[in-house]
Formats: structure tokens, sequence, C-alpha cells
């Protein structure tokens, strides 16, 4: 069970507004999360990856406390170690494909899987330079399911892909997450490209 209760100023054009969010997610569910910009959503995620801290609030991943503002407790994103999506990718750019895979796992069944589901095995030895948009998105997803988490936090993880690979990768990664038992959180400015994958949502407004 994942428990987040927080509380973060968020800095918006219209000046001040607070984040509050107090849910519960069930172990192995999806849940996307959606709602107009500036909602706070890369926050939320960032948030909970301990990223970024909230002035109050408590989190709590099957049982271990991540954050205690009160008990004066907060992880490092190194302990914590969710799989991440990043909006921007954040690749490393001297690193190729594999080295990505490599630098998360040593196993490489998992590897060589990751690759074809993404479909980037052909292209191991190639840098974020030489990949396209998709492919870089795609890749950054491999990326953050190699370590087989029990928390993945995506950030607009699709917006790259064309809509027949989007529905391809979509399925394969709804049958990743039941074999990972993994909780995941996915924030989309297109809900409707989630349906069919997840059981939940939350709308931050």
């Amino acid at each position: 069970m994942i428990e987040v209760t927080i509380e973060k100023n968020l800095k918006v054009y219209q000046g001040k507004q607070v984040l509050k969010i107090s849910r519960q997610f069930p172990p192995g569910s999806i849940t996307k999360i959606y709602g107009p910009s500036g909602a706070g959503k890369t926050t939320f995620l960032k948030t909970i990856a301990g990223l970024i801290s909230p002035e109050k609030g408590k989190i709590v991943i099957n049982g271990i406390i991540w954050l205690d503002t009160v008990a004066n407790i907060n992880l490092s994103p190194q302990k914590r170690m969710p799989g991440f999506v990043f909006q921007d990718y954040a690749l490393f750019p001297n690193m190729t494909v594999l080295e990505h895979l490599e630098y998360a796992t040593d196993d490489k069944d998992w590897i060589n899987r990751l690759l074809l589901l993404g479909k980037l095995d052909t292209l191991t030895d190639h840098k974020p330079t030489h990949l396209s948009g998709g492919q870089q998105q795609r890749l950054a997803i491999l990326r953050a399911l190699a370590i087989k988490s029990k928390l993945i936090l995506m950030d607009e993880p699709f917006s790259a892909l064309d809509p027949e690979m989007k529905i391809e990768l979509i399925a394969e990664l709804k049958i990743v997450f039941i074999e990972l038992d993994a909780t995941v959180l996915i924030v989309s400015h297109n809900p409707v490209e989630l349906e069919g994958l997840v059981d939940g949502e939350l709308y931050l407004a």
C-alpha cells in the first residue's frame, strides 16, 4: 500500500497555490493523474521520489516511512529508488542504449527482454543524440523498468510516440506491470490514451 498525505506550495502565474493530496494507492494498481497545467502533477511525482520536499506530509510505501515531516524522516531518492520516467527523459548523453540499461541492472535476460519490448534491440550502441524523440522516450521507459521497482512513476511517458507504437507498447507494459506487481502512477495530458491500462484516477485541479 502506498499512502501519501502532503502539502506543497506551488508557484503559479496567479501567485501561490498549495498542492494538497491525501490518497492511498493499492498494491499493483495503475493510476492516471491528470489536470490542467500548473496543477502540480509533476511536482507530486517528484515529491514521492524524494526529488522535491513538501512543506508538510507523510509518505509510507509498503509499511516503510519514506517521508514524515513531523518525525524529521526524509529518505534520499537513492534509498527510495522508484522507477521514474521523466517528462524530458533525463537520459545520459554519453551512454549508449545498452549502457543505460546495464547501469540499472546486470540481469542480461531482463535487459534483452526490455530491448525487444521497446523495439530498441537493433539500436543498442546508439547514444541519445542519434535516437528519435520516440526512441528516447522508449529508452526512458525501459530504464525505469530495469530496476524492477515495486513503484513506477511516469510523467507523460507516451507523448512522443505515434498512435500505433503507443497502443502496442501500452499492451506490453500492462503485462510487465502485472509481472512486477508494481504500483504505477502515470501523469498524462491525454487520459484517453490510458484506457484499458489504468484502474484508478487522480484529478488535480
